[in-house]
């Protein structure tokens, strides 16, 4: 494949432009465009601003007007080729007299693939996979889910360094500091679900909601979707019922299954926040492709322990982890040690 030099600066454009704060995580992929007119300059650029907006080649098209016949366009996903809330960007393309079409990542959504055969039909240069790795670490958990057919799994807990979660009499309240569960609420805005077991909901009450500096709940539009599976009947006075997000009851005590129902509610992204049993079931399941441990310079020596059995008797059979990302977060007593972790073996 070739690419000129200008197609290679407007696609690493295009890669900032779809990482514009304040762009959703999703449920839509964040895509950026860039048009280069005849002489390598450019003359448009546009984004995808969240679902119902206009996708970045429609808006990169309209900023561009005239401009946009005889153009290149640039741009981070593949064009659609279906109609939703939007058109398919593909006969925005064709139509604005677009000649030549850079993208990094091939869509593999069958909803909406097919745009580059489209294209190429109509008589459009197609050319594909110009920054292509780094286009899908853009919508890394997005991507992931449509490869696997499941969301992504983030699983998070708080453990004393002796891998208790709470102590023997149930307390856990000071386990993670306070600067941890404000990074916490910052690791639930990236994610589009949180999923607890009923046995959570029943002991601890949690509301289940990404909440401000000031400890407040965001507006309900800032929210992820509150997911709780099992088959235990819950009062409905449960805080996770509450109008402060949305909630879904997952009546499946197996994983596969619960993340089966999410995914085909459109969702990439699950933060896993339940009890010791809840997050075994998920690693042995090998369901877990990361895990975000707050650990608490402290010991128990007695108490529940963050995670439940994992049917592992020799240390041949550990389940092993590459560490990503160390963060100490806070000092003196309200410090806590942040360890993002992916796993080794080839997750399913």
């Amino acid at each position: 494949m070739a690419f000129s030099p200008a197609e290679h600066a407007a696609m690493t454009r295009a890669l900032e432009l779809a990482q514009t704060p304040g762009v959703p995580l999703g449920p839509n992929p964040r895509v950026g465009c860039v048009l280069l007119a005849a002489d390598g300059t450019a003359a448009a650029e546009g984004l995808h601003r969240g679902a119902g907006s206009a996708h970045a080649e429609v808006d990169a098209l309209q900023r561009a007007g005239n401009g946009a016949r005889g153009a290149t366009a640039v741009v981070t996903l593949e064009p659609c080729n279906h109609t939703a809330r939007t058109g398919p960007c593909v006969e925005a393309l064709i139509e604005a007299g677009v000649t030549r079409v850079v993208y990094a990542q091939a869509d593999t959504n069958p909803v909406a693939s097919g745009g580059a055969t489209t294209l190429a039909a109509a008589g459009v240069a197609v050319e594909g996979g110009l920054l292509a790795a780094e286009a899908r670490l853009v919508n890394e958990t997005w991507t992931f889910a449509l490869d696997h057919g499941r969301p992504f799994v983030t699983w998070k807990h708080a453990t004393t360094l002796d891998g208790r979660s709470a102590a023997a009499d149930g307390t856990s309240r000071w386990i993670s500091s306070k600067p941890a569960r404000r990074d916490t609420h910052g690791l639930r805005a990236l994610c589009d679900t949180i999923l607890v077991g009923t046995g959570t909901v029943l002991a601890d009450d949690p509301q289940l909601t990404v909440r401000d500096d000031d400890d407040l709940p965001l507006p309900q539009e800032h929210q992820l979707l509150r997911a709780v599976m099992g088959v235990r009947d819950l009062p409905a006075d449960r805080r996770v019922f509450d109008d402060a997000a949305d909630t879904v009851v997952l009546t499946t005590r197996d994983p596969r299954e619960a993340l089966a129902e999410l995914f085909a509610r459109g969702r990439h992204h699950v933060l896993l926040e339940g009890g010791p049993t809840l997050a075994a079931a998920f690693l042995t399941g090998r369901l877990v492709d990361e895990i975000v441990s707050y650990v608490a310079p402290m010991l128990l020596g007695s108490g529940r322990s963050a995670v439940g059995d994992l049917g592992i008797e020799s240390i041949a059979d550990a389940l092993h982890y590459d560490v990503s990302d160390v963060t100490v977060l806070g000092d003196g007593p309200e410090t806590n040690v942040r360890l993002t972790m992916r796993p080794r073996e080839v997750v399913s």
